[in-house]
């Protein structure tokens, strides 16, 4: 399986000759879903789920289908009938191909104040990667590759250290990382490194790796 990062908290998955594409938001290229055959979106904030960028993708590939929770299959499932699928925690799927589970229920808290949205996760090919969108969601199998919201308005480094200390993957590849500048990528790199216990890797946007 290959894994393209796109900008933010977008990546590209590729197998067989199909293409998965999770979360193609605001933060990410115009053609972040272009080409895919897939698309499943963790939650409704618009660094994470863009229309314009879903209906583009929708419209060039016919045969295109989106998985994501009520919140967002309620704002596209009348534009594309038949195409939209609504899943939630425990949910299992195939999407074009790949195995997908759906793992967690809210948006990490981002301040006592703001009414919580749902948030899913979805583990893909039984653990070789999970994204967990907006949330630290540890879930209940192993993970091979962890996509790690690396810097958000909900979270500090201490809790990202801890997150990959909980969920132990093999390799942890920064996402949600726009806010993120290069003059402080070092610090985290050498924090989240030194101490989370797996590998912390990063990729600039449209680099690729087998996984």
């Amino acid at each position: 399986m290959k894994l393209t990062k796109m900008s933010h908290s977008c990546v590209r998955l590729e197998k067989d000759g199909r293409v998965l594409v999770v979360d193609p938001g605001g933060f990410s290229e115009e053609d972040a879903a272009v080409g895919a055959d897939a698309v499943l979106v963790t939650h409704e904030h618009p660094d994470h789920f863009d229309e314009g960028r879903l209906r583009t993708a929708m419209e060039a590939n016919p045969a295109a289908e989106i998985w994501t929770l009520k919140a967002v299959a309620d704002r596209v499932s009348a534009a594309f009938p038949g195409r939209v699928h609504t899943v939630g925690h425990g949910d299992a799927f195939t999407a074009v191909g790949f195995d997908v589970q759906a793992h967690g229920e809210l948006h990490a808290v981002i301040h006592p104040d703001i009414p919580r949205i749902t948030n899913v996760g979805y583990l893909v090919e039984g653990g070789k990667l999970f994204h967990p969108g907006d949330a630290l969601t540890v879930p209940d199998q192993p993970v091979e590759t962890l996509m790690l919201p690396v810097m958000a308005p909900w979270n500090k480094i201490s809790e990202v250290i801890d997150y990959v200390r909980e969920v132990r993957p093999q390799r942890a590849y920064d996402i949600h990382d726009a806010l993120l500048t290069d003059l402080a990528r070092p610090i985290y790199d050498r924090q989240i490194g030194a101490l989370g216990g797996s590998e912390h890797l990063r990729l600039a946007p449209r680099d690729a790796v087998q996984l």
